[in-house]
């Protein structure tokens, strides 16, 4: 609190302010300008603005797989919920002694101790390093877009000089973010990798965009809450929020209503590194590597192209490329079905703030194909990671979004091919659990967990995740 003499010394600084002004004639000139001297700010990472890109064409790898060391067990076992954990009575009353003035007790990271931003645990440099290795290739997805298509290209698009401003814009802070993860990793932080990217147009290029944010946004809600160090949590959290943001504007972009849900998804670690490995071609020699699981890839045969007036319409193999989150194919849509600069009310699917189909993306009861590989395919930077499963036959179509795990039963159409039926869920009322870009894994079991401990359905996972564009 202020005593008297400390309140009189502030005072005595500001006499004018106490005072009625004095009469003063008009300037006869403008004032001089007070220009304070710039702060010195924290160097950014070195970065490139557009690396080399196409698949890995390099000598076999002398390392493959995730990093390793000795397991404890097969897996993580289910336990009951901590014995503490109702015994808050939650009544609205304060039950502890305040540590200090309007401090309620408890929380942490409340004691004062002065907080350390680093990697307390290898779950937090893990974590932490497969979320930079993500803001790396968006960094570097944003650069190359604006490189490769042209200004016309971008406004047949419908995408203006302001736009692409925008997408320049968010490029910038995936260097912020990049240099934060890197100075808390420390020297063994990952480095920036060459990338392929399935794209060919500008649309291709928006909604693969949407897309992998999507996946990256997704992959740190999994595990921020997870992580020892709260430090570090917190910048992350700051960064990820950014990165909610640029995934909504790719939507914009890319004409889909900008937020179909009410609450964001959260996937685990090995969901985001199997969707975004496929995507970098080679890494230097003395890259960090990861311990994430990469599972056999998943393609839905179906997935609703958003180019379309009705998705309902897609056929097979509408997408740019053989991916788990390959983006939209708009060649293949007769120039009658194309939403794109579309001008009846309900049909248009050019950028805007908000477009409302009259057609929905998809519906419950929708019919969803699906293919997937066998595990053992090289894949990841420098084909040096190898796709694995601890799990039995397919059984089971996991529905991830928002709060939600669902499963339909899958059926068998061949050794790798089958499909199931869009679920009718919801998180609450009025609120389809269904909708947005979410998550489709096929899993041996269909145990129940929750959004906190979703990552125990991996050694369940036959195959997936995948992107499915339900809305």
């Amino acid at each position: 609190m202020y005593t008297a003499s400390s309140f009189a010394a502030i005072l005595a600084l500001a006499p004018a302010i106490l005072a009625a002004p004095a009469p003063q004639a008009a300037p006869t000139s403008a004032p001089a300008i007070y220009v304070p001297a710039p702060v010195p700010a924290p160097s950014d990472v070195a970065v490139t603005n557009v690396t080399s890109h196409g698949p890995y064409t390099g000598p076999a790898p002398t390392t493959t797989g995730a990093l390793t060391t000795t397991f404890l067990a097969a897996s993580i076992p289910a336990l009951p919920p901590n014995p503490t954990a109702t015994t808050y009575p939650s009544d609205g009353m304060l039950h502890d002694p305040e540590p200090a003035p309007y401090t309620p007790a408890g929380g942490l990271g409340t004691n004062g101790t002065e907080p350390v931003y680093n990697a307390k645990s290898d779950f937090d440099f893990e974590s932490l390093a497969v979320a930079l290795y993500q803001e790396w290739i968006e960094l570097d997805l944003f650069h190359w877009g604006l490189a490769t298509f042209s200004v016309e290209d971008f406004e047949a698009a419908g995408l203006t000089a302001t736009d692409r401003s925008l997408i320049e814009f968010m490029a910038d802070q995936e260097v912020g973010h990049a240099t934060l993860l890197t100075n808390i990793l420390g020297p063994a932080a990952p480095v920036q990798c060459t990338y392929n990217y399935p794209v060919n147009s500008v649309r291709e290029f928006v909604d693969f965009n949407q897309k992998l944010t999507r996946f990256g946004e997704s992959g740190v809600y999994g595990f921020l809450n997870h992580l020892d160090s709260r430090e570090a949590g917190q910048l992350l959290l700051q960064s990820i929020s950014t990165e909610a943001r640029q995934q909504m504007i790719f939507r914009q972009f890319d004409g889909l209503f900008p937020m179909p849900v009410w609450f964001e998804v959260g996937i685990p670690q090995s969901w985001a590194w199997t969707l975004l490995a496929p995507y970098i071609s080679s890494c230097p020699a003395n890259q960090t590597r990861l311990a994430w699981q990469n599972f056999p890839a998943l393609y839905v045969e179906n997935n609703p192209n958003a180019a379309r007036i009705n998705a309902n319409r897609t056929g097979f193999g509408e997408t740019i490329g053989n991916s788990s989150s390959a983006p939209l194919n708009e060649t293949v849509v007769p120039l009658a079905d194309t939403c794109l600069n579309n001008t009846v009310v309900g049909e248009d699917c050019s950028p805007a703030i908000s477009q409302n189909r009259s057609e929905p993306l998809s519906f419950p009861g929708r019919q969803v194909f699906f293919s997937w590989e066998e595990p053992g395919k090289l894949v990841g930077p420098n084909n040096s990671y190898v796709t694995t499963t601890m799990a039995g036959a397919p059984v089971y179509v996991a529905w991830v979004s928002q709060l939600n795990l669902t499963y339909t039963d899958l059926t068998l159409t061949g050794p790798t091919a089958g499909y199931t039926f869009q679920p009718n869920s919801s998180t609450f009322a009025n609120d389809p659990a269904v909708n947005g870009t979410m998550f489709v894994a096929l899993t041996s079991a269909n145990i129940t967990l929750t959004p906190f401990n979703l990552s125990m359905i991996n050694p369940f996972v036959v195959a997936g995740p995948a992107l499915y564009q339900a809305g």
